[in-house]
């Protein structure tokens, strides 16, 4: 059954090409297609639309078909196109004629719009939540750790002292501002474009207001061209969010790996969290970082693959831009589960203690030494000078006290200030407000 058909036949070629993936990446949006029908038809009945009792048998079995995609038992039928014909099919089936008004004033167009966006603003939800509890594990290790010293790098050569703490919290204050990205594409998505159908409206006097409110959206889409041109644009803007998490983990991960290589020796993992060889029965490889690391940098393609679907379409609906859900839809997943795997895994990991007192690690101490002949009134060049020729000569041997007291540094991790700043970042989710109106629209 198609909502479309007039009485032709379409090949069955052009049928499976055009349908692509849809009837297996629309089981995503199933329960949110049936939120959006029950806002809209509340609406219909109050522009006079839909009788009382029209409204009252929809929401009744929209509440039924909705319950059935919150189970996981909702299906596309072979032969219905995606996930709004299905609803609409069981509809029309068990309410007859008062099934088909339902699609008065809306379009598949802004149906999928309004889909994808309540999709999406609940992932983020979701990982909104995942991060704040890395960024409490973050914290919490950098707080353990912020007395064990390990050499810091640059180029991977040794450069500075560093600490375990001050690499946690680096990671920690890292995804403080992943999530102020997160927080602007969840404003993006965070918008109502159902009414504007097709991408121009309808003569019916539609109350996008109490759509908008219904939903629990922040605001509408005013202009319903721009409405339609949002298609592609939040998708890409919510990936961009979502590769700077990945961007975070992904380093985090490659410190890991490197960390924990024999060469370095800083950082170990239970026996349970690696895994071992075919071969080499000595070997603990972590394999999770590995992967999440692989995760991670195929998820910061994805705003590049976007952009290449959508790029230098003109304005208006293309179907182009149905492809973008292949690699849109599953990518929370992807995310959620590296989160939830780094959570995890960094809450057991352990550090070595005592790693600048071997002598591989001396030189790291040397801009320690040349800052202390400074404070003594050598001038900065005369005593870099005089560091580095002991160095050269073979005589350095160094001064292995660390004095660091300024902000963010070895002495002052600045741990309430960086939680302080992810706190006022995740304030500003409203999550109350989806939450209150959704509750509503089901009860």
């Amino acid at each position: 059954m198609k909502l479309w058909d007039k009485g032709y036949s379409v090949n069955k070629l052009i049928e499976d090409f055009t349908v692509g993936k849809d009837r297996e990446l629309d089981l995503y949006l199933a329960k949110y297609d049936v939120l959006g029908s029950m806002a809209h038809a509340t609406m219909l009945q109050s522009i006079g639309l839909l009788e009382k009792d029209e409204l009252d048998k929809l929401l009744a079995e929209l509440k039924v078909i909705f319950q059935l995609a919150e189970q996981g038992s909702f299906v596309i039928e072979d032969g219905i196109e995606d996930v709004h014909s299905q609803v609409e099919t069981m509809l029309t089936r068990k309410l007859g004629d008062v099934g088909k008004k339902i699609h008065s004033g809306r379009s598949r167009n802004d149906q999928v719009l309004l889909d994808l966006k309540l999709f999406a603003r609940n992932e983020i939800r979701e990982i909104v939540e995942l991060g704040s509890k890395l960024f409490d594990v973050l914290i919490a290790q950098s707080e353990k750790y912020k007395d064990f010293l390990m050499p810091g790098y640059t180029h991977l050569q040794v450069a500075m002292p560093s600490s375990f703490g001050l690499w946690f919290s680096a990671y920690a204050e890292s995804l403080a501002d992943d999530y102020l990205l997160m927080q602007a594409a969840y404003r993006i998505v965070n918008q109502n474009p159902l009414g504007s159908a097709a991408g121009y409206g309808s003569s019916f006097p539609l109350n996008r207001q109490m759509t908008t409110e219904l939903l629990g959206f922040e605001q509408m889409n005013y202009n319903v061209i721009y409405a339609q041109m949002g298609r592609g644009k939040m998708e890409k803007s919510v990936a961009f969010a979502l590769s700077s998490v990945a961007a975070t983990l992904s380093k985090l991960a490659y410190d890991v790996c490197l960390f924990m290589s024999q060469n370095f020796g800083f950082v170990s993992l239970p026996d349970e969290l690696t895994t071992g060889s075919s071969i080499m029965p000595h070997k603990k490889n972590p394999d999770v970082f590995e992967l999440m690391r692989s995760h991670c940098n195929k998820l910061q393609a994805m705003p590049t693959q976007i952009t290449m679907m959508v790029n230098n379409l003109p304005s208006g609906y293309f179907r182009d831009l149905q492809i973008v859900k292949e690699v849109f839809l599953p990518a929370f997943q992807d995310l959620k589960n590296c989160l939830e795997i780094a959570i995890f895994a960094l809450s057991e990991i352990t550090v070595k203690a005592g790693l600048l007192d071997d002598d591989r690690y001396k030189y790291v101490y040397s801009v320690e030494d040349v800052n202390r002949l400074v404070m003594q009134g050598v001038p900065f060049r005369d005593a870099y000078k005089q560091v580095g020729m002991s160095i050269q000569s073979g005589n350095y041997q160094p001064d292995r006290r660390i004095e660091h007291t300024h902000a963010g540094s070895l002495g002052n991790l600045c741990l309430p200030e960086i939680s302080a700043k992810m706190a006022s970042v995740i304030a500003c989710f409203d999550f109350r407000r989806t939450d209150e109106a959704l509750s509503k629209l089901l009860k």
